[in-house]
């Protein structure tokens, strides 16, 4: 077989520039820090670390979800522990125009400051988050979401939801609804609420009641009608007597599994009702507050109707204020979880980045290694190429 002096000169240099890209390459990978510079340098690793670095940026997003979720659920926090304290504020107002030595005159001014906690009570609902979007407008949240009528105010949002995810198959919702905080409250005790009739003539005074017999409890509405000054019966919605009894001022009424107390001195002919609690929102209890302090009280029977509207007023802003505390709790949950979910995030996030290291990066003993290794292959080659190439046929004869 012959071989040419040209054949043994290509077949040098050709081992020559793989030695040198063999070198190339793992300076290159010394100067990265990373093992894989190319797929091709492991397919199965590079598939596996783009897999992982998609599962890190998911994390990321889920982080700056919660991130987002966070920030409005403590600005509705805020903004649900102020409308507490205005409601609280509205209640020690109600006690204090109860008391006997207000005037009429006194009492005025007391609903002058009640509506202007109302006036409050919608700046509250209507606040925004940091980037400017309404906390209660549900889904709507580039729409106001409360405006003030003479009688309370009305709802423009909706009653959505906003679910934000903050891991894999974890969503948490990122507020409420301005319907939920501020609007869907029961009257009364949550089961019924009590009033005294408009033109009762005697000091008769109704309070809350409760049930006390849920199986026997028939939602209806009720009428306790004085047939005499110490006399009553009860009727239900179609009028049939329920039950029936004499009367002592603060003695209990039972009927239908319910139970209510009236003080005073009811006259013959007076009435009270027992109704189904509907829902009342906070801006009408603090309206309806500031409409009886208004009206002035002239005799017995006026002053009558000012304690039971008072009565009912505090009941529906105990109600208010439970709801409120039932929100911030749910909003306290919330910010707990998504805590502990940032923690596992991390905690997560950690080990995926550990492992694209493992997958990726250099093992720099073992690179400086093998670059030795190849640096002296390199020159022994680069030597053996510059003997052979002044070699001829004279020269070895």
């Amino acid at each position: 077989m012959r071989i040419s002096t040209a054949g043994m000169f290509r077949a040098s240099l050709g081992q020559m520039q793989e030695l040198q890209s063999a070198l190339t390459r793992t300076q290159e990978q010394i100067a990265s820090g990373k093992r894989l510079l190319a797929p091709s340098d492991d397919a199965i690793g590079a598939a596996r670390s783009i897999e992982l670095r998609e599962l890190s940026s998911r994390i990321e997003q889920f982080n700056r979800n919660g991130n987002l979720a966070q920030s409005r659920l403590s600005v509705q926090e805020q903004s649900l522990a102020g409308a507490g304290d205005l409601l609280q504020r509205a209640r020690e107002l109600a006690v204090q125009a109860s008391n006997g030595t207000q005037s009429n005159e006194t009492r005025g001014f007391i609903a002058t400051e009640v509506r202007q906690l109302k006036e409050q009570m919608i700046q509250l609902a209507n606040t925004r988050d940091t980037t400017g979007r309404y906390l209660f407008s549900g889904y709507s949240d580039k729409v106001q979401p409360f405006s003030a009528t003479s009688d309370g105010a009305v709802y423009n949002g909706d009653e959505g939801q906003r679910f934000i995810e903050i891991a894999e198959s974890r969503r948490i919702a990122d507020g409420d609804s301005g319907a939920r905080v501020f609007q869907r409250i029961p009257q009364g005790n949550g089961t019924f609420a009590t009033a005294a009739a408009a033109g009762n003539s005697g000091s008769g005074i109704i309070d809350s009641g409760a049930v006390t017999d849920p199986a026997a409890w028939t939602r209806d509405d009720y009428t306790i009608r004085f047939v005499a000054d110490d006399a009553w019966e009860v009727t239900d919605g179609s009028g049939a007597t329920v039950a029936s009894g004499g009367f002592e001022p603060g003695s209990s009424i039972e009927f239908a599994g319910a139970v209510v107390s009236i003080t005073g001195s009811p006259a013959a002919g007076d009435e009270f009702t027992v109704e189904p609690s509907r829902d009342q929102s906070v801006f009408a209890t603090l309206d309806r507050l500031a409409d009886a302090l208004e009206r002035p009280t002239t005799n017995d029977a006026t002053r009558a109707e000012l304690s039971n509207d008072l009565n009912s007023s505090m009941s529906d802003l105990d109600r208010a204020i439970g709801n409120l505390l039932d929100v911030r709790a749910t909003v306290g949950s919330r910010l707990a979880a998504i805590e502990d979910q940032r923690d596992a995030n991390e905690g997560f996030a950690i080990t995926v980045e550990q492992t694209i290291s493992e997958i990726e990066d250099l093992d720099y003993t073992e690179a400086l290694t093998r670059l030795a290794a190849q640096i002296s292959s390199l020159e022994a080659a680069q030597q053996s190429f510059a003997r052979i190439q002044s070699l001829s046929l004279f020269s070895v004869l």
